[in-house]
């Protein structure tokens, strides 16, 4: 079953899936490795980790990069971040038709103005709904393969109130959107309305610091959610360790201090099969001949 269908046959079961965030192919493949049946591509997570800020700076191009490199890396399904499609309905055709060729198990598509900002940050602006609508439905008749998910996301939370968004929301499921996701709930009783009431299955976006609650995945199961995106805990888990050990390395000289802490050679390795290239390459090469 290739991931496109494990994913749907996931969502048809009524579970919650669990899809940790992943900023590059070498944290997609920790997340395969850890046993998580799903991995998210977090936009922010790739534009911080070149650099920027989630400003949605970073280009079509550069995206559909990054989202190839990691499909190639790990056999889950791979959930990805389209932010507003980067344009208008027109360009999200261009940009269905680059994700689908990387073989991206689904993304998102957000009613943000381009460029859009982080769901979390202040400031945002949204197009009207009927534009919004116009970009699902372009998505949904570009899509060749049925089993790719569009996911709806509104960002209007935060500037027409939650009844409005989920009103959007199941705008966008009506004209052809397979999941629903209200960005940025703020409390646990807006989270059980969105589970409630968005008429698709519903998405939660949850890590600490920002607007919504962290809620326990068996909670928001029972709320009625069947995705949950972890974007940053891995980005965050990794900025941590790196600033912790390069102090160590500032003021020692050295990481002794600090090495039981750190992945060992074996580690590293096997996070990218280095096993599998050196069977690859004595059975093509034919080393023993």
């Amino acid at each position: 079953m290739n991931p496109r269908k494990t994913f749907r046959s996931l969502l048809q079961k009524g579970t919650y899936v669990v899809a940790p965030g992943a900023y590059d192919p070498l944290s997609a493949r920790l997340v395969r490795l850890a046993g998580f049946d799903a991995v998210y591509l977090t936009g922010g997570g790739f534009s911080r980790a070149n650099g920027f800020p989630d400003f949605g700076v970073l280009s079509l191009t550069e995206v559909v990069q990054f989202i190839g490199r990691t499909v190639e890396a790990v056999d889950i399904p791979v959930i990805a971040d389209a932010d507003t499609g980067y344009g208008n309905a027109i360009n999200v055709v261009r940009t269905v038709r680059e994700f689908e060729k990387t073989g991206v198990t689904g993304f998102h598509l957000e009613d943000q103005v381009s460029p859009k900002k982080c769901g979390h940050y202040e400031g945002k602006l949204i197009v009207p709904k009927a534009e919004m609508i116009g970009k699902i439905k372009a998505a949904v008749d570009t899509r060749r393969d049925p089993d790719m998910v569009i996911i709806a996301r509104s960002d209007s939370r935060a500037v027409e109130g939650l009844d409005a968004a989920i009103d959007r929301v199941n705008a966008y499921v009506e004209a052809g959107a397979d999941l629903g996701f209200v960005e940025a709930p703020q409390s646990v009783d807006e989270l059980r309305r969105v589970a409630a009431e968005v008429r698709a299955p519903a998405v939660a976006n949850i890590f600490e610091g920002g607007k919504t609650p962290t809620v326990p995945a068996e909670e928001l199961q029972e709320m009625g959610f069947r995705l949950g995106i972890y974007p940053s805990q891995t980005h965050r888990a990794a900025i941590f360790a790196m600033k912790e050990v390069l102090a160590v390395l500032k003021s020692d000289g050295d990481t002794a201090r600090i090495e039981h802490r750190l992945a060992s050679f074996h580690d590293r390795e096997e996070a990218v099969g280095t096993a599998r290239w050196y069977e690859m390459e004595k059975k093509y090469l034919q080393l023993d001949a």
